[in-house]
């Protein structure tokens, strides 16, 4: 298939790879809307739904997605879907580059607890990673599905999901 306009975009789950090794999963919900495993890196572990993003279609084919998390981490990730890579710079606060453990899990059930984290900082300065990503799979599950991502990372899992059995 070959990538071109938003609507090609929404309901993709992608899983994709960092020069620097890390591991990431996301399903494009909605058009407004992501959810998201991180299966390795220094954040390992982390897993979130109904994340609030911006979407916004560059060029054909190419599409940006950025956030800000409740943990104060910016995030802006750009996706070449056609040449399956993507583009990723995460800004990360003092406080969670000093300590990313502390964010390690299901962000929804922390959401009180992140957010005093954040608040407690230190915020700056920020830690400012930006690598580039190849990705590995990519299959269109629809919008709006509870059951793309609904567990946490776990050892094998981004086989199972490839091999179409998660």
């Amino acid at each position: 298939m070959e990538f071109k306009t938003l609507t090609d975009f929404l309901g993709m789950q992608l899983i994709y790879q960092y020069d620097n090794g890390w591991e990431y999963e996301i399903y494009i919900k909605n058009d407004h809307t992501i959810d998201y495993r991180i299966h390795s890196g220094i954040v390992a572990g982390r897993w979130v739904k109904d994340q609030s993003v911006t979407i916004s279609l560059l060029l054909p084919g190419v599409y940006k997605v950025a956030w800000t998390e409740p943990t104060g981490t910016d995030v802006s990730l750009d996706f070449m879907l056609n040449e399956k890579k993507t583009n990723g710079i995460i800004f990360f606060p003092k406080w969670v580059n000093d300590d990313p453990k502390r964010t390690i899990g299901y962000q929804n059930e922390q959401l009180p607890l992140m957010k005093q984290y954040c608040l407690a900082g230190p915020t700056y300065p920020k830690v400012v990673v930006s690598e580039f990503s190849t990705i590995k799979f990519m299959r269109q599950r629809g919008t709006d599905s509870e059951t793309v991502i609904n567990q946490a990372p776990r050892t094998g899992l981004i086989a199972d999901i490839m091999l179409g059995k998660a």
